[in-house]
């Protein structure tokens, strides 16, 4: 068995211990801190063990974008900036992180994101209906390069077959990485499922929606490439 398949007597444990983040310890500042607690009224969404509507949500029909683990957030704020008629539900459990994307909205007047401060994967199974999301962005997932580590790799066909029911018929999932041996798992996961189309022959160009990361800035100084991977559901 290669080291990005999955054994099947596994997957029982592996849809029950999958975790979309790593907490990490970081410094919340003064304005981060602040925003979160004058914003979160506004674009908060607080964890609820049942399914919501996210048009009631985003007080709005408009499609709908989940994205999980969005760092700072400044990627996020670009690209809602950029893709206004879509709204976007972003999640992440870092706190500076959080502070910062509300201080973003706030600073920018953005009206097309809420954010989450919760595991992703929690909220996908028991906060989502199904056809609920036009679209997925996971961007820079961490890559946990030691081999022994690979198993807790988030983009594994566990979390996708998770989250393929939330999406809609011709919706996509969009995936980024500047880790190569991460890119080709990813794209060996999801090629996997005769549910999705590749919308390239194998990584796609970078969509002009997506603005360059910190994350890709410093991959591409250490001499990395990136890759993006662009699947439709049929």
């Amino acid at each position: 068995m290669s080291n990005n398949e999955l054994d099947p007597s596994e997957n029982l444990q592996n849809r029950r211990n999958i975790k979309s983040f790593v907490l990490r310890q970081g410094h919340m500042t003064a304005a981060q801190q602040r925003a979160i607690d004058t914003q979160w009224s506004k674009f908060g969404v607080d964890y609820r063990p049942h399914k919501i509507d996210l048009n009631s949500t985003f007080q709005r029909t408009a499609p709908k974008i989940l994205e999980i683990g969005f760092g700072m957030g400044t990627a996020t704020a670009t690209i809602a900036q950029r893709l206004p008629e879509v709204d976007f539900l972003a999640i992440d459990v870092h706190g500076p992180g959080v502070g910062n994307l509300l201080k973003l909205i706030q600073e920018e007047n953005i009206s097309n994101i809420r954010v989450m401060r919760h595991d992703a994967v929690e909220v996908v199974n028991t906060m989502l209906d199904s056809d609920s999301v036009h679209g997925i962005h996971i961007f820079f997932p961490d890559p946990w390069q030691k081999k022994r580590h690979h198993k807790r790799r988030l983009i594994q066909r566990p979390f996708i077959e998770q989250l393929l029911p939330k999406l809609e018929s011709n919706g996509y999932i969009h995936l980024a990485t500047d880790w190569e041996e991460y890119a080709e798992q990813m794209l060996e996961v999801l090629r996997s499922f005769d549910e999705l189309n590749n919308t390239a022959d194998d990584f796609a160009p970078k969509p002009i929606y997506r603005p360059e990361t910190k994350f890709e800035s410093r991959g591409k100084r250490l001499g990395h490439g990136v890759w993006d991977l662009v699947f439709v559901k049929k």
